[in-house]
């Protein structure tokens, strides 16, 4: 058995599975300190289906803590950017693009010296230590806590890197230290953005793990925890702790692949719809189809993993006013203000219930609610998220359409230019199955300099380091395979340059209390 839990801004979802099997499916209100809704789910999948704790071999965990303490440019570490790229790349120093509050939230500094390579792994200068330590004197006197570290090409040779990290580290025992190369992707300034974000909630991370960690075994769970990345697979508690980033889309994604589960279409549109927003991605071969441009968050462009998600302001708890619904949702207090539940905001939940596609809270509450106004609300949710659905499609072809997520019973049996709409069993929980069911994945993404006739070996040993990062981040060996790959020249450099990326998944490896 396995438990999976998706903490959004409105439900916390938990769901208790055997294999694939769901046994039990809860949905509770999310709380201000999250730890204690997470509690209240587990309790609660008790409650329907009792079970040993100790059967329990793995708990999997979506949160949104991290993505909305950016948002909201809250609880962030005081955070320095040192750039590894003189004599080059020094026109645009670090966080140039950022919006003014975040780099004030961060007490944002930058620091630029000598070092950094060539897309081949070739230096362009050599490492200059003694600038190293001299900004890592400035940063303990600043009161800096976390450290950013990029260097030119880093992707593609990361010595540089982790000599900095060496110095900085002797020099300031205590400060966190992010490493671009093991965050981005190849792109300075956008690898650096994902970086200094990265350093900027590890601190956050620690707590915010150690209370999920011990709201679980505070249900006396003794399984490993695992938190659920944006690319639809896992990572364990202490990745979770140095890399936040990765989390940041796992909402979305988590009932992607809980949409692939529950309906058994590999490829397709899903429509989420929460109780703040519906999230529109598009799964391949069961995974979320990555975005393939820089990917804005809060105003920052970054390109680490992320999925290619449309989300728009329509969800159960959108307000609903003068013909429009959203895109300002009542979020968790939903079950205290919606109009069904004694409250004095109309809600796209009341619409639901007005309408007979619910039964949740009074009916009788919305009763008086005028007939024109239902079903011009629901004309205008329908057009909205059909235009989000063709707006995500890349061809001709027919996309089937896949519905979860509780607000899902907002949307109609057909949606203009898409056909039918599927809603699978338990598709209001998709998120916590997807968080359940999800693999572990590894993933290379550099440039190869592919000399002639080596262009076959290059793409194995490409593949072949995907799978053995996989399988080092705890997949069960015999599982792992390559599901994604991607292999482009690059005509503007020199030696038959090619990017290459290579994504392997497989299956967690699980052991029980015992060990087994």
């Amino acid at each position: 058995m396995r438990i999976g839990i998706d903490v959004g801004g409105t439900n916390t979802d938990a769901v208790l599975l055997d294999g694939r099997q769901v046994l039990a499916a809860v949905k509770t209100s999310t709380t201000a300190d999250v730890t204690s809704g997470i509690v209240a789910a587990i309790a609660g999948l008790q409650e329907q289906r009792p079970f040993d704790p100790a059967d329990v071999r793995a708990v999997m965990i979506g949160t949104t803590h991290f993505i909305n303490a950016l948002v909201e440019a809250r609880r962030l570490a005081p955070t320095a950017a040192l750039r590894l790229s003189l004599p080059a790349g020094a026109s645009l120093p670090p966080m140039v693009d950022w919006p003014g509050r975040l780099i004030e939230a961060v007490s944002g500094r930058g620091y630029l010296v000598h070092g950094g390579h060539e897309f081949d792994g070739r230096h362009i200068a050599e490492l200059d230590e003694a600038e190293v330590r001299k900004a890592a004197a400035d940063m303990g006197q600043a009161g800096v806590r976390s450290v950013a570290i990029t260097s030119v090409f880093s992707p593609v040779n990361a010595e540089f890197e982790a000599r900095a990290a060496e110095i900085v580290a002797a020099e300031l025992p205590d400060v966190a230290i992010s490493l671009s190369s093991e965050i981005g992707r190849i792109g300075l300034l956008e690898r650096e953005n994902a970086t200094i974000i990265n350093a900027a909630l590890r601190e956050l991370a620690a707590h915010i793990v150690d209370g999920l960690a011990s709201s679980v075994s505070g249900a006396g769970i003794t399984a490993p925890l695992y938190l659920s990345q944006n690319d639809g697979t896992l990572m364990d508690v202490d990745f979770a702790r140095r890399y936040p980033v990765a989390t940041f889309a796992s909402g979305p994604t988590n009932s992607m692949r809980g949409a692939a589960v529950l309906s058994g279409l590999d490829t397709c549109a899903v429509v989420d719809v929460g109780g703040t927003t519906s999230d529109v991605g598009v799964l391949r071969h069961g995974f979320p189809r990555e975005a393939t441009t820089d990917v804005t968050v809060a105003g920052i462009r970054t390109n680490f993993r992320m999925p290619d998600v449309l989300s728009i302001g329509i969800g159960g708890g959108s307000r609903v006013r003068d013909g429009a619904v959203g895109p300002d949702s009542v979020g968790y207090e939903l079950t205290s203000r919606a109009l069904v539940f004694g409250g004095d905001t109309l809600t796209a939940t009341d619409i639901a219930v007005a309408a007979g596609r619910a039964e949740i809270g009074d009916p009788s509450l919305v009763a008086h609610l005028d007939k024109g106004l239902v079903e011009a609300a629901l004309r205008r949710i329908a057009d909205d998220v059909a235009d989000v659905v063709e707006r995500m499609r890349t061809s001709a072809e027919p996309l089937p359409v896949v519905a979860v997520g509780g607000g899902s019973v907002l949307l109609p049996d057909e949606l203009a230019g898409a056909g039918e709409v599927r809603r699978p069993d338990h598709y209001a929980v998709a998120n916590a199955i997807g968080a359940a069911i999800a693999q572990i994945g590894g993933e290379v993404d550099r440039v190869y300099a592919v000399e002639p006739g080596r262009r076959d070996a290059v793409v194995d040993a490409a593949k072949q380091e995907a799978v053995d990062r996989a399988v080092a981040a705890g997949a069960s060996p015999s599982t792992v395979q390559i599901v994604d790959f991607d292999e482009v020249p690059i005509p503007y450099l020199p030696g038959n340059a090619t990017r290459i990326r290579a994504k392997a998944v497989g299956e967690l490896q699980l052991t029980d209390a015992k060990g087994r």
